[in-house]
């Protein structure tokens, strides 16, 4: 799938969910009664729908990547492929999934107690059923309305591999305790069909299709318009305001700050973005919130900075700031700097005290990612064979490990250098067709620092 273009004031929707639910949803606004809906409905900027099908919920990663940066909200065809796509770290826009609690539990309630006249399913009471990814707030108050008891139904809020969830049902039907299971996932429909158990697969209904997509929206927009907010980025070269105390030579100070001035606006026009020199040894850049973040990857990277160190083996000190007028983003920008300076830092983010209509985009806290991936490093050391000492694993055989895809493997991987838990080692220059095959070495020495530290939490597996 290629990254779709997009039209002038156009909001895009990418639809990630499965064949027949997307399609269902592409078609959504076909019928007569759809198009008054909408119509009625109807605010803000031109809708466009992207579809992004998959076969097995884990793939919802690897969709997200391929519908690209066009893509100015997503919407999934429930919690488990968005928290699929969360957890890869692969959300570059806001997103959101359809509730399956609401109307499409109800529906999936009504189908059941249809399908108990036919002879097929003797025996089906909803009353004795297995829930899976609904919460069991969400079911009890469903039962509660229809006026059903639901203290036989067993519910499985945490989200699991197909295998897993499938299981949870099966297992409970063999014990006689269920009748019937509920499930919001199609693969495990279809794991449960062709062991005999009984199962219902909860699909969202016209209403939470319409609802669903007026909610993204309504996000897009949102983010759209916290996009076009003002920001600045005040940039200084400590070698030119350390050069001018020091009274060096004026004209290789003058070429310098020449040099990076032009290398500036050369970068700029690239955000579209403008570039002004204040003093002699600083630069304004002025633009837009979203083409920053876009810059600097939400605001994590330096704008700039690694550019200039390698094309013109030049440090630079950034500071980032936003607000309702210039006057009041380029306070925040040098307060942003004066933090980058202070803290003995190279950059800082920008600064919090300006106002933003809409809240930033939330970006997984620095502890959070680490934690998570630790766990992962911890997975992939006690997965690895025993006799495997060198602890050295390729994006194949993490995938392998983790059962997930090679590109999902490979994200990971990256991740886990930039956290310090993996060095990648030199890729094999044997002569072969296609790219060659990237080997990643566990630091699993950091397993051991964090057990020391929280002496409850299991060992990894010794180093040989």
């Amino acid at each position: 799938m290629n990254a779709p273009s997009r039209a002038q004031n156009e909001l895009t929707i990418g639809i990630v969910g499965p064949h027949e639910l997307v399609e269902r949803i592409m078609l959504s606004g076909t019928s007569a009664a759809a198009k008054a809906a909408a119509a009625a409905a109807e605010a803000g900027p031109p809708r466009r729908l992207v579809a992004a099908a998959y076969r097995d919920e884990q793939e919802a990663a690897d969709q997200v990547v391929r519908l690209g940066a066009a893509i100015d909200v997503c919407l999934f065809a429930s919690r488990v492929p968005y928290e699929y796509a969360r957890t890869a770290g692969v959300l570059t826009c806001p997103a959101t999934f359809m509730p399956l609690g609401g109307s499409a539990f109800y529906a999936a309630l009504l189908r059941a107690g249809r399908r108990t006249g036919d002879a097929r399913a003797a025996g089906i009471d909803p009353g004795r059923s297995s829930v899976d990814v609904l919460s069991r707030a969400e079911v009890d108050e469903a039962f509660a309305e229809l006026g059903l008891p639901a203290t036989a139904v067993h519910v499985r809020e945490d989200l699991g591999s197909p295998a897993v969830v499938a299981s949870f049902h099966e297992r409970l039907w063999r014990r006689g305790q269920t009748s019937v299971a509920f499930t919001c996932l199609q693969s495990v429909a279809a794991r449960l069909s062709a062991a005999g158990v009984p199962a219902v697969t909860l699909r969202p209904t016209g209403s939470d299709i319409r609802a669903a997509l007026r909610t993204a929206a309504l996000i897009g927009g949102y983010r759209r318009l916290e996009d076009a907010q003002l920001a600045l980025a005040l940039i200084e070269v400590p070698a030119l305001r350390d050069g001018g105390r020091r009274g060096s030579p004026r004209q290789p100070r003058e070429e310098l700050r020449l040099t990076v001035h032009r290398f500036l606006v050369q970068e700029a026009q690239r955000i579209h973005a403008a570039v002004s020199p204040t003093g002699d040894h600083g630069f304004l850049i002025v633009a837009t919130r979203g083409s920053l973040a876009r810059a600097t990857e939400g605001f994590r990277l330096p704008l700039f900075a690694e550019r200039a160190r390698s094309e013109l083996g030049v440090t630079i000190e950034v500071g980032i700031g936003m607000g309702r007028t210039a006057v009041e983003a380029e306070a925040h920008a040098r307060a942003s700097l004066g933090r980058a300076q202070t803290g003995g830092m190279r950059v800082a983010a920008p600064g919090r005290e300006g106002y933003t209509p809409i809240p930033p985009p939330r970006l997984p806290e620095a502890g959070a990612r680490r934690s998570r991936s630790l766990e992962t490093l911890s997975r992939l050391a006690e997965k690895l064979s025993p006799g495997d000492a060198s602890l050295v694993v390729d994006a194949e055989t993490a995938g392998q490990l983790l059962d997930v895809t090679p590109r999902t493997a490979r994200r990971l991987l990256h991740i886990l250098v930039e956290e310090g838990l993996a060095w990648p080692l030199p890729p094999n220059r044997a002569p072969q067709p296609g790219r060659p095959r990237q080997f990643y070495r566990l630091v699993v020495e950091q397993l051991e620092a964090r057990r020391r530290e929280e002496p409850g939490r299991r060992a990894a597996r010794p180093l040989t």
